[in-house]
C-alpha cells in the first residue's frame, strides 16, 4: 500500500513538471525558474516565496502595504516543518530506537552548522540578497535561509513534496543518517562557550528525579541563563538530561523576544552591582575620615598634654618598665655581678 502511495506521488510530480515546464515557455523570468529547479529538482509554482526565502532583513525591503519584506516569517515556518520532516524520517529509518537518541539524532540534522554547510552545498549561499554595510548578519545567515527555504516548499507545494525533497535532494546525498547518528554533539559545552563570549551566566539544575514504567530512574534538568529559565531536558543519566536541556536552551537564545529579555535582566544586574560598589566605597570612605578625624585630635591632645600615654604604647611594655624600676631599686649591689653557679642554693647548680 506504501508503494503504491509513493508510485503515485511520483507520478503527480512527473505529471506537474510537465505542466510546469510548459508554462515556463510563456515567462519573461524563466532563468529565475531555471535557477530554482536546478536545487529543487521541480518547477516553483510561487517565485515570489523562494525569493523572499533568500531575502535577509537586512536589506530592509518593505511590500506594497509598507511591512518588512524578508525571511525571518518563512524561516520561523521552516524550522517547525524541517523538525517534523526529519523527524518522521530518522523514526522510520531507526526502528526500536529510544526517544533520546532520535531527538539526538535529529537534532544533528537540524543543528544550524548542518543547515550552513547544506545551504552552501546546494549553492544558497549565492542566492541570498543581504546589505554588506549592515552588521545585523551572522554567521547562521545560511542556516536560517535554508529554513526559510523548506518554509516556501512546504507554502508552493505541500508536506509531501517538501519530505521528498528532504530525501532526495538533501539526505541521500549530503547526510549518513547512520554515521551522523553515532557522531557526539556536546550542547552544554556550546552552550558554556557562547556563554563566556556573551558574558552570560549559565545554570543547571536537577529539578526533578523519578521512575518510569520500567522502574528506571530519570532526571530532569532546567538551564538557566541569567537566572531566566530556557530550557528543561530529561533522559535517563544526569549528563543526558543536561544535554537534552542545553540543546533546548541553544534553541532557545535564538529566539529575539527571549534575548530581548536577558539583556534586561544583565542591564538590571550591572545597575544593581553599580549601586553596591557605590555604597561600599562610600562606607570605606566615611571609616577612613573619622579614623583620620580621630588620629587628628588625639594628636592634638598629646601636644596639649605630653603626660597622656600614648595609645600605641601597650600595657606590657610598661609593666615591664615598672618591674625593671622595682628591681634596680630593691636588689643589693653586692650580688649584681653573680652567677647562679656562684650561688650554692641556686636550682641551677645540678645541672653542671
Amino acid at each position: 500500500m506504501r508503494a503504491l502511495s509513493s508510485r503515485n506521488t511520483q507520478s503527480n510530480i512527473v505529471l506537474r513538471n510537465e505542466i510546469d515546464k510548459i508554462r515556463l515557455l510563456f515567462r519573461k523570468d524563466r532563468e529565475s525558474y531555471l535557477c530554482f529547479y536546478r536545487i529543487l529538482g521541480f518547477y516553483p509554482r510561487n517565485i515570489q516565496l523562494y525569493e523572499q526565502a533568500l531575502l535577509h532583513k537586512s536589506t530592509s525591503v518593505r511590500s506594497d502595504k509598507g511591512r518588512p519584506l524578508n525571511n525571518e516569517r518563512l524561516e520561523f515556518l521552516g524550522d517547525a516543518i524541517l523538525d517534523a520532516i526529519v523527524g518522521d524520517i530518522v523514526y522510520k529509518r531507526f526502528e526500536g530506537k529510544r526517544e533520546g537518541f532520535l531527538t539526538n539524532t535529529r537534532s544533528k540534522i537540524v543543528q544550524r552548522e548542518t543547515l550552513n554547510k547544506l545551504a552552501v552545498e546546494i549553492g544558497l549561499d549565492k542566492l541570498i540578497k543581504y546589505s554588506t554595510r549592515s552588521s545585523s548578519h551572522n554567521s547562521y545567515m545560511y542556516g536560517n535561509a535554508f529554513e526559510a527555504f523548506i518554509g516556501a516548499i512546504y507554502l508552493d507545494q505541500g508536506y509531501e513534496r517538501c519530505k521528498l525533497f528532504m530525501e532526495q535532494r538533501i539526505i541521500n546525498r549530503y547526510i549518513d543518517l547512520d554515521k551522523i547518528s553515532r557522531k557526539e554533539v556536546n550542547f552544554k559545552s556550546k552552550l558554556i562557550e557562547w556563554s563566556q563570549k556573551n558574558k552570560m551566566e549559565v545554570s543547571f539544575e536537577l529539578i526533578e528525579q523519578f521512575l518510569d514504567h520500567d522502574s528506571n530512574p530519570v532526571f530532569q534538568t532546567e538551564v538557566r541563563i541569567e537566572g531566566l529559565p530556557a530550557g528543561t531536558g530529561t533522559g535517563y543519566s544526569k549528563k543526558e538530561s543536561q544535554q537534552n536541556a542545553a540543546q533546548m536552551a541553544i534553541k532557545k537564545v535564538k529566539e529575539p523576544t527571549f534575548m530581548s529579555t536577558i539583556e534586561e535582566i544583565k542591564i538590571q544586574h550591572s545597575a544593581t552591582e553599580t549601586e553596591t560598589e557605590m555604597e561600599v566605597e562610600l562606607a570605606t570612605g566615611s571609616d577612613t575620615e573619622l579614623a583620620t578625624e580621630l588620629e587628628n585630635e588625639l594628636e592634638t591632645e598629646l601636644n596639649a598634654n605630653p603626660e597622656i600615654k600614648p595609645e600605641n604604647v601597650s600595657e606590657e611594655n610598661i609593666l615591664v618598665d615598672e618591674i625593671s624600676t622595682v628591681q634596680d631599686t630593691e636588689a643589693p649591689a653586692t650580688n649584681q655581678n653573680k652567677s647562679p653557679c656562684d650561688d650554692p642554693e641556686s636550682p641551677n647548680r645540678d645541672l653542671q
